[in-house]
């Protein structure tokens, strides 16, 4: 075989790899942008590019492999919604207390879900997995709590806050939110 003919089926094979390559990447990302919705736009200004973004969504997925998350038992959903009801009902009385009882029992609902417990910024990572759509509402929960915590928080962003902490409980009760509808089913 000639020099020229090794020469270019080197050639060919290197446009073959790279074609597949080309293709492999960009069904990566197509992938990861319909698994993480929002989320996905929000990681490539944290990452400052989309590889890097991609490596991190791609990364948070494979570490959420690792856990258990599970649904809750009636008994467990009903008994978390009563208390959300009680919460947004202590709203008007004490906007403040409700946000930090908000926070709370968000936080209590993913651990019995079974969401690792890291960090702030790692479990919004974590619950971006699962919940991409409603992830940038816990950001912005969390960020009005520490503003409230602060004393920075207006009882319009308390609101707001709760409004938030909602979504993402909402989600995370697997949009099952009616008890009576449950006791009914």
């Amino acid at each position: 075989m000639s020099t020229t003919a090794i020469v270019l089926i080197a050639v060919f094979v290197i446009g073959i790899a790279t074609a597949a390559f080309i293709v492999y990447r960009h069904q990566r990302s197509r992938q990861l942008r319909a698994q993480f919705g929002p989320e996905y736009s929000y990681a490539v200004r944290q990452y400052g590019n989309e590889s890097r973004a991609e490596s991190a969504l791609a990364a948070r997925a494979r570490r959420m492999e690792r856990f258990q998350v599970k649904s809750l038992s009636p008994e467990d959903h009903d008994r978390f919604l009563e208390r959300w009801e009680t919460v947004q009902r202590s709203f008007v009385d004490d906007p403040a207390g409700s946000i930090e009882r908000a926070d709370s029992l968000v936080n209590e609902l993913l651990r019995a879900r079974g969401y690792p417990m890291a960090d702030f910024e790692h479990r919004a990572e974590d619950i971006s997995v699962d919940h991409p759509r409603v992830v940038q509402n816990y950001r912005a929960a969390h960020s009005i709590a520490e503003r409230h915590e602060a004393g920075k928080a207006s009882t319009e962003e308390l609101r707001q806050g709760l409004v938030h902490y909602r979504a993402l409980f909402e989600d995370l009760l697997e949009g099952h939110l009616s008890v009576e509808g449950r006791k009914r089913a």
